[in-house]
């Protein structure tokens, strides 16, 4: 997954952001204060607030970002990896497995936001809950390329697994948590094909 470094061009509204995404994924939505975002964006009060009305604003913008390059980096990584829809759903493994010996791995920011805002009705958990979905409609194509008789239970078990591998390899470490992940896919896909 890219690191979020701070580049130089970025406009102060963007930098806000990524300073506010960088810390939120490192130390968490509450723990962040709002002065230390300022510091590391080298932006006034001020500033923030001509942007941004809340904390919570802030946050639903960092949760775009985030679901924006996340989205993009794993589709990009999966596409490059295979062509086949089948082939694709597995390389989403290798993909996971890169991310997770990662250095700045912290889980999915997402999952992390949820925990957080547990609230089914708050906005930051609701613009969480709206990535998965994202993806899943991703997910959900490509099983309906793999010829199944029910992509939508295809789908709703690759899901399961992926999650299961992030929350594992965020607590208790990635070694081979992705791997273990994929032998469980490529079961999963070759009960599906034999029962079509």
């Amino acid at each position: 997954m890219p690191t979020d470094s701070l580049d130089p061009a970025l406009t102060t509204k963007e930098r806000l952001v990524e300073s506010a995404l960088q810390l939120f994924y490192e130390r968490g939505f509450h723990a962040t204060g709002i002065d230390m975002i300022l510091t590391k964006a080298k932006a006034s009060k001020p500033t923030l607030y001509k942007y941004f009305d809340s904390k919570d604003e802030l946050i639903l913008a960092v949760l775009r970002r985030r679901d924006e390059s996340v989205r993009q980096w794993f589709i990009s990584g999966m596409e490059e990896r295979a062509t086949a829809p089948a082939e694709r759903i597995l390389a989403l493994f290798d993909v996971l497995a890169e991310w997770f010996e990662a250095p700045d791995f912290q889980g999915c920011m997402f999952i992390n936001a949820t925990a957080e805002y547990a609230q089914h009705d708050h906005p930051v958990h609701q613009a969480s809950a709206e990535h998965k979905r994202a993806f899943g409609q991703y997910m959900l194509t490509l099983a309906k390329g793999v010829g199944v008789a029910n992509p939508e239970e295809l789908t709703a078990q690759v899901l399961l697994v992926m999650e299961g591998a992030i929350a594992t390899a965020h607590v208790t470490g990635p070694e081979l948590v992705a791997q273990h992940a994929r032998k469980t896919v490529e079961m999963i896909l070759s009960q599906s094909t034999l029962s079509s």
